[in-house]
């Protein structure tokens, strides 16, 4: 590649601590993107588990930028589109691998599609499995019917199933709301009109809700392409989650996801809304431990247990963040 070729691609990714993955990932890149003009940026969020020097000494071509510290998501890939020159910006997890063709299609459907101002495909675990990959912006009563898990018990429902469309044809291409940025399709001259990629205040968790809610009000549409095909690992492990311990860190992950949540509601719906997610979701965890306190079967009590924590942890996250209002220090 020379300056003055054309770039088609400049390709994101950030990582943190994922050193054999990411190689795989790296690998994955450059086996599927013959044919194109791509650049790669890669933002090691102060990995310590050897990422940079991997990526330094087997793939010298890669921009890598050391961040000096866990900037999070958002801010890392802000930090690296700084560089981007490509007339796509491509988002890649570390733990996303491309299939044949897919780039090369995501990129034709964008030149086909002006007015899509972001894009993405259809993720699957290694197994094969689908996983959520198009979804509805989030409301109250989509996030209760989620946490309720009547979601996941009705998915042929229009109604239940309307958070990650587990109704609709997941081989139908679609206009949605927005896609998960494990994998995603960028046009550089719409994040102009947007303020910019992702909103900083969202250290982990909703920031790319929030960019395709920005790049929709924008007047921009957000696709659904399901021959852009991406394995994606960290959404088959998330399936393993209800069966393992609820741990410290499993814990303080879930108080991330509840913070960003109470500055979404707040950036976008006001402070009664936030207030009520709030509540809403006390109430639900207080009620489910309530039930199975004083069972005598223990794993009802371990679920009392669970959901008591749940609650704490809600209410920890109101007062970090002062009602959504503020995004605390980094990293969280």
């Amino acid at each position: 590649m020379t300056d003055l070729q054309p770039i088609d691609a400049s390709i994101v990714i950030v990582s943190f601590n994922t050193r054999d993955i990411l190689r795989e990932c790296l690998q994955s890149v450059y086996r599927e993107t013959t044919g194109l003009t791509i650049e790669i940026i890669l933002v090691d969020n102060d990995s310590k588990d050897g990422s940079y020097d991997m990526v330094a000494s087997e793939f010298p071509d890669v921009h890598l930028i050391q961040s000096g510290a866990n900037l999070g998501f958002g801010a890392a890939n802000n930090l690296a589109i700084e560089h981007a020159r490509g007339r796509y910006i491509v988002l890649l997890n570390s733990d996303a691998f491309l299939h044949p063709n897919a780039l090369q299609l995501g990129l034709r459907h964008m030149d086909e599609t002006p007015n899509c101002g972001l894009s993405g495909g259809l993720l699957v675990g290694r197994d094969g499995e689908r996983q959520p990959s198009a979804r509805t912006f989030h409301s109250l009563h989509g996030d209760m019917i989620v946490y309720t898990g009547l979601a996941g018990k009705y998915p042929k429902s229009k109604f239940f199933g309307d958070f990650d469309r587990t109704w609709a044809d997941p081989y139908e291409a679609a206009e949605v709301d927005w896609v998960p940025g494990a994998f995603c399709i960028i046009r550089p001259e719409v994040l102009a009109k947007v303020g910019g990629l992702f909103d900083p205040i969202f250290f982990f968790y909703y920031d790319e809700v929030d960019l395709c809610l920005r790049i929709k009000k924008a007047g921009y549409t957000v696709w659904y392409w399901p021959d852009v095909v991406v394995t994606h690992i960290g959404g088959e492990s998330s399936r393993t989650l209800k069966s393992l311990e609820f741990s410290s860190k499993a814990a303080q992950i879930v108080g991330w996801r509840m913070r960003s949540t109470l500055m979404y509601y707040r950036k976008h719906h006001g402070g009664l809304r936030a207030w009520m997610a709030k509540w809403m979701e006390i109430a639900l965890y207080s009620a489910v431990a309530m039930k199975n306190r004083n069972s005598p079967d223990p794993e009802r009590k371990e679920k009392a247990k669970r959901n008591e924590t749940l609650a704490r942890l809600m209410k920890q996250a109101w007062a970090d963040t002062n009602g959504g209002r503020v995004s605390p220090p980094r990293p969280w």
